[in-house]
């Protein structure tokens, strides 16, 4: 039974998952060197504990760091606007970037000397006595807290996802829900009027991806799974005996069938209606608004690498992954940045294509993020390695998150330590002008799918 009454809203900087892609993006490119970047992700906490109990206490961590359940209709999405946007201190900015998590995204803002503004927000709610295995459950107390919150918000959507691979315990004791703008919140439109300067352009980024949505309302949605990590729909079966290794792993012995679901936008798309909010302001303020649009987030990494290697001339490469990346020490230390969504395999061949496919670069620094769990999809510690030798002289990969690798992810502040010592000092590159960085994404992204306009 969930408690209703009047509700004290949880602190904002709460709302937002610390463990999340975008909190992380957001702290890097708002250059926040905060709590977040120290923070050692949830997954990554307690190895030296034996599996069960290391378990039980992770599930207990992510509770206590979760907002209470009984708080979901006080979280307000407009004040989590104004939260993001005091981040940036700047006067006035040249760009600004919107749209869903992706690093590339980030390492493009930085180039640009541009902000950048998330379509959406990642937040963990409570869930006593949860069940990861019990997707039917986590269904039902999820619809109850979305609902509240939606209450509050008229002007969002909610997404949650269900997904024991990617979350591990705390898929047990928390629901994850995704909240989606569909509406342009206030802080985001005075921003856009009051500090993107008279001639400046916004840029919307938009992952297309599909994945069984089962639609609860017309404003909340469940998702079992993700393509995040590298499994196709139908490998999250009872049937797919790595999946049930990760159940077993989470001492689950149960995971009742899905029913089929349409396609639809996965989780980190945001919503289409964002787009129609942005135009309209672009029509009211004469500043031109842009889309980029990608159905495979490595096309996005490729073009975004290809752009800067080419506009700054830099001959050695970092491959980063998740949420250990720096965009502004791989600006200062010369480094053409390419980012992996994941240590699944697909996205570590992804970035060997695009080595290969390419002029090769005087050394390549990898830094894989562990992904919290093993199984035969995670990329082998030889996998990351191998792109090392795609250099001229053979680069390294990150010894202590190599002793980590794939259990225990490390703290996304570690990046700008590792990248500090793969760069050589050189002068400050000059920020990017938006119609050069267009014309360069739409020149090597059109073959590979990326729609730019």
């Amino acid at each position: 039974m969930i408690p209703f009454g009047a509700v004290s809203g949880p602190p904002v900087d709460r709302v937002m998952c610390g463990d999340s892609l975008g909190r992380a993006l957001l702290a890097t490119v708002a250059h926040d060197h905060g709590a977040v970047q120290g923070r050692i992700p949830l997954l990554g906490r307690l190895g030296q504990l034996p599996p069960a109990e290391r378990r039980g206490e992770i599930a207990r961590e992510a509770r206590a760091e979760a907002v209470p359940h009984y708080a979901a209709g006080a979280i307000d999405a407009e004040a989590v606007a104004e939260w993001i946007t005091g981040h940036y201190t700047a006067a006035t900015y040249p760009a600004v970037l919107l749209g869903s998590p992706h690093g590339a995204a980030v390492h493009l803002a930085a180039a640009l000397g541009a902000a950048w503004l998330p379509t959406s927000f990642t937040t963990t709610l409570t869930w006593p006595d949860g069940d990861a295995g019990d997707w039917p459950a986590a269904l039902r107390w999820g619809a109850a807290l979305a609902e509240r919150l939606l209450a509050r918000n008229p002007g969002v959507s909610v997404r949650q996802v269900h997904d024991p691979l990617r979350d591990g315990p705390p898929c047990g004791s928390t629901v994850r829900l995704h909240v989606r703008w569909h509406h342009m919140p206030r802080a985001y439109e005075r921003f856009l009027r009051d500090r993107m300067t008279e001639n400046g352009a916004s840029l919307l980024l938009r992952d297309l991806r599909t994945w069984p949505v089962r639609s609860l309302s017309g404003r909340h949605s469940f998702q079992l799974g993700s393509p995040v990590g590298g499994w196709e729909p139908e490998d999250y079966s009872i049937g797919n005996p790595a999946f049930r290794v990760v159940l077993d792993d989470l001492g689950v012995d149960h995971w009742p069938a899905p029913a089929e679901a349409p396609p639809r936008y996965a989780e980190r798309s945001g919503e289409p209606a964002f787009g129609m909010d942005l135009n309209r302001l672009s029509v009211q303020t004469g500043r031109p608004s842009h889309r980029v649009l990608y159905a495979q987030p490595e096309t996005l990494s490729a073009c975004v690498a290809d752009l800067l290697r080419e506009a700054s001339g830099a001959e050695r490469c970092v491959v980063t992954c998740g949420r250990l990346l720096d965009p502004w020490q791989a600006r200062a230390g010369g480094l053409v940045p390419y980012w992996c969504e994941s240590a699944a395999r697909p996205a570590v061949e992804a970035a060997e294509w695009w080595l290969a496919g390419g002029e090769a670069f005087d050394e390549v620094t990898v830094l894989p993020e562990a992904p919290g769990h093993d199984s035969d999809r995670v990329a082998t510690l030889a996998h990351w390695r191998s792109l090392t030798s795609f250099g001229r002289r053979r680069g390294r990969l990150d010894q202590l998150v190599a002793g980590r690798y794939p259990m225990l992810p490390l703290a996304p502040g570690h990046a700008s330590r590792v990248l500090a010592s793969a760069g050589e000092a050189r002068p400050a590159p000059p920020t990017l002008p938006m119609p050069y960085a267009l014309t360069r994404l739409q020149r090597t992204g059109t073959s590979l799918g990326l729609l730019v306009s």
